[in-house]
């Protein structure tokens, strides 16, 4: 279920109220008149199954509810009620099925917005692998790619090209870059601080890796992971399943190149720079297009799920 509450500026009209109490898909349905402050006005709380969120707030919209309105969206995770039950048994298909378009544009736009904190994880994850690559050492592999932040940016990318939204797309777009230039410039540095200091050399970057190799050198096969894992990172999002994108996190090696190419920078390895710049690439464009292909998809399903209801509740 999905948790709704409504500001409505103003007096909430009985055409509204009905459009709510009416809909078999709503449960627990509460009008606290005047309760509103900024705007004044009244505050309506209700519970609606997942598969309907999307109609419902589309319905509200139509109904007239003016700018100054706002509509807060939140994931119900469990709810004993029987008038519950009764609204997710009148939505048709899965909860999991069921995409709140809107909830997934507002985590999109989140994820797109520039922070200190996305900046830091960025260089500790990108600062990790690159430790993992000079010591070989898969485990900090993967402790790199959890820390990694860069899939909110690219999931907002996909997110903002289906639904066309050009100023989500550049925002996502600048924040995945810069994120990445800052990582690879701060690896970069703390490389040439340790090369100065003795600690490293080229030929430790050069020696062979049996463990982290694969970092630099793209293959067909980091073409179809990019691809799987942007379209199950997609759908984890979608679908409300955030447990999954662990999963994703550490099955794709964009953080573990940025911290081999900021030390092939620092230390002068040309093939280990155009080989992690060229995976760097290869999963980020990967990762969009399944990306997009899945949220496509799935937006063309939905809206004919939604036009198949419409014909049904029309008489005759």
């Amino acid at each position: 279920m999905i948790h709704l509450r409504i500001v409505v500026p103003g007096a909430a009209g009985p055409g509204l109220l009905a459009l709510l109490s009416d809909d078999p898909r709503t449960a627990n349905l509460v009008v606290l008149p005047g309760c509103a402050v900024d705007p004044p006005g009244d505050l309506i709380l209700l519970d609606v199954a997942r598969e309907a969120t999307t109609d419902v707030i589309a319905g509200l919209r139509e109904h007239g509810l003016d700018e100054r309105a706002s509509i807060a969206i939140q994931d119900v995770d469990a709810i004993y009620s029987t008038a519950a039950d009764r609204a997710e048994k009148a939505a048709p298909g899965s909860p999991d099925d069921g995409i709140v378009w809107d909830q997934v544009l507002l985590r999109a736009r989140g994820d797109a917005r520039s922070s200190w904190a996305y900046y830091a994880f960025m260089c500790l994850a990108t600062l990790i692998a690159g430790i993992a690559v000079l010591t070989d050492s898969s485990v900090l592999v993967v402790g790199a790619m959890v820390v990694g932040p860069e899939f909110g940016p690219v999931a907002a990318i996909a997110v903002g090209l289906v639904l066309r939204q050009v100023h989500l797309v550049r925002s996502a777009v600048s924040l995945l870059l810069s994120g990445f230039v800052v990582a690879i410039v701060v690896t970069a540095l703390v490389g040439l601080a340790a090369r100065a200091a003795g600690w490293i050399t080229a030929a430790d970057l050069s020696a062979d890796r049996p463990l982290t190799g694969f970092i630099w050198t793209p293959d067909r096969w980091s073409v179809v992971v990019a691809l799987l894992a942007g379209a199950a990172g997609v759908l984890s999002l979608t679908a409300g399943r955030t447990n999954v994108l662990v999963g994703v996190f550490i099955s794709v090696t964009t953080v573990p190149a940025a911290g081999n190419l900021g030390l092939a920078i620092a230390l002068g390895v040309p093939d280990e720079i155009t080989g992690a710049a060229t995976q760097l690439g290869v999963n980020l464009a990967g990762m969009v297009l399944a990306g997009c292909l899945v949220l496509a998809l799935q937006r063309i399903l939905t809206r004919s799920q939604a036009a198949a209801r419409l014909r049904a509740r029309r008489p005759g």
